[in-house]
Order: structure tokens, then sequence, then C-alpha cells
């Protein structure tokens, strides 16, 4: 005898409503109306004889029964997509990167060129912007963000901490006789004030923090802008130094304090939960990791 399967229509609406946790949303993700996603989700409570969601005002919840059957539910789900993705892998793919200016400017595009070269199958296609990605919107398959790991549902893996240093020209320093020590910083313009990374650097320093207050730079926001700032003259500014080991042997930056310190936060690679097998993820991954130890930053 031929066991009891639930429609997989039906099955299917079950997994984008109880993962959106609204019926509209996992309409629009599945192409239909939301009557034709009501219709599916009552066919299957008729045919489990158990109600899967509790309508509330402002979306839906899962019941006991729906929070039972949604884990597994969801993984099956996963698991037919990867297997798709898998067989088109063996085509040409395609992998989309979300991260900031700065991290893809000054570390991933000038690499990028190795990862073409052993994973010739697998283009890269990077998205820059600071806000932060949904993945649950858009085509984006990983990204590569600042913080602290810490995103619920999502896997992270650090691909190095940031140090940084203040940096300046050479001749912006000796209008001020030389910089031998974190005081005499402040006889310079500071670039990009409003980075957090500088209150942190005065703070370590014993520093006062108003002087922050009182600097007319604008807000530069990446050191993509504030590295060539600091190069023209214009100031000084935190730089990560293995960023600029060119410009720092040419002499057109200096660090001169030896020391470095460190963020509070570090650069991560996140995807989603459900996207851990998939090949062109994994690959890119290792090759990330493999480049983050070579710079060992």
């Amino acid at each position: 005898m031929a066991r009891f399967f639930p429609p997989l229509a039906a099955i299917r609406a079950f997994e984008a409503v109880a993962r959106k946790l609204s019926f509209t949303r996992a309409a629009e993700e599945l192409g239909m109306t939301q009557a034709a996603v009501s219709y599916q989700i009552k066919l299957l409570e008729e045919r489990l004889h158990a109600k899967l969601f509790v309508r509330l005002s402002h979306g839906v919840v899962l019941t006991e029964a729906g929070r039972r059957i949604a884990p597994n539910i969801s993984e099956a789900f996963n698991l037919l997509r990867e297997t798709f993705d898998d067989l088109e892998s063996a085509q040409h793919e395609t992998l989309n990167v979300s991260t900031t200016n700065g991290f893809a400017a000054l570390w991933l595009v000038p690499r990028l060129d190795s990862f073409r070269l052993i994973q010739p199958k697998i283009t890269v296609r990077i998205e820059t912007t600071d806000r932060v990605v949904d993945f649950e919107q858009g085509d984006i398959d990983v990204a590569i963000r600042a913080g602290d790991g810490k995103w619920p549902g999502l896997v992270a893996v650090k691909v190095h901490d940031v140090h940084y240093a203040p940096m300046v020209s050479p001749q912006l320093a000796e209008t001020v006789g030389g910089v031998f020590e974190p005081a005499d910083i402040l006889k310079l313009p500071l670039l990009d004030p409003e980075n957090s990374l500088w209150a942190e650097w005065l703070r370590a320093h014993d520093l006062p923090m108003d002087i922050l207050e009182r600097q007319s730079s604008p807000s530069l926001g990446t050191q993509v802008f504030s590295a060539p700032a600091a190069m023209d003259g214009r100031g000084v500014a935190l730089l990560t130094p293995n960023y600029f080991r060119r410009e720092l042997d040419e002499g057109r930056l200096i660090q001169p304090l030896a020391e470095t310190s460190k963020a509070v936060w570090g650069y991560w690679l996140t995807y989603p939960e459900r996207s851990r097998r998939l090949r062109k993820i994994n690959a890119f991954s290792e090759w990330l990791m493999a480049e983050a130890g070579k710079a060992a930053i």
C-alpha cells in the first residue's frame, strides 16, 4: 500500500509561509495569489487533520503541529534546491557577492584573478553597498561584512581581524617637526573624524576625545577615500597597514607610530544556513580563507 503523501504544491506553500511567516510574502515568492496559497494550506491542514498556522494582525505564527513539521520540510526543500544547483554547477555558474566599497577595492578585487584561475566555471559578480543584505530578497549568495559575526540564521566565517594605525604623508608630518608619539597626531588635521575607530584610538591612548568635535574634515566613510586624502597631505587617516603596503614602500604614506590597534570588529563571510552545501559557496569560502591566511592582516 502506498504511503500517505500530501500534494507537493501544498507542502511547497507551507514551507514558504513557515519561512516567511506571511501569506502575502509567500505568495509573492511563489508567484501565486494569496488566495491560492491559503487554499493549499487549508488542503494540507485537512489532509493532516491539524491546524498549522494561527493568523495574527501582523502575520502568522506556527502552531505546535506546524513547528513539528517545519524544520524537516525546510531541510527537504533545501536539499532539493542544492540538488538542482549542483546539476547547474556542472555548467557555468555565477556567485553574487555583496560587500563594502572598502573591502572590495582594497582587498577582494586585487585577489580575484587567483580565484578565476582555480575556478574558471564560477563567475564572481560583486555588489558594493554599506547596507545589510537581506538574503530573502534579491539574488545575493554571500556577503562579506564588518561586525562581530553574530547574525542569527547565518553561517559566519571570519575572514580577518581589522588592524589600523594613523598614517600621513611625510611632507605633512614634517610641518610639525615629525610624529614621534600619539600626542603628536593631534597637531595635525584628522581625516574622517566620524569614523568610530578614531574614538577607539584616542581612548586607548588617553587622549582628549573633544578633539574630534573640532575637526573640519568631511565624513569619508571608507579607506578608499581617506587614504588618497592622506597622501595629498590633507590630514592623518586611520588605515589598515596591509592594505597600503605599496604606498608605504614607495614613501607616499608613512606609519609614524609602529604600534597598530585592533578593531573590536572584523570582516566575516556570511551566507544562509540553507546554502552551506552549495559547491560555488564552498569553493569561494575555501579560496577566501586561504587568501586571508596569506595576507595575515
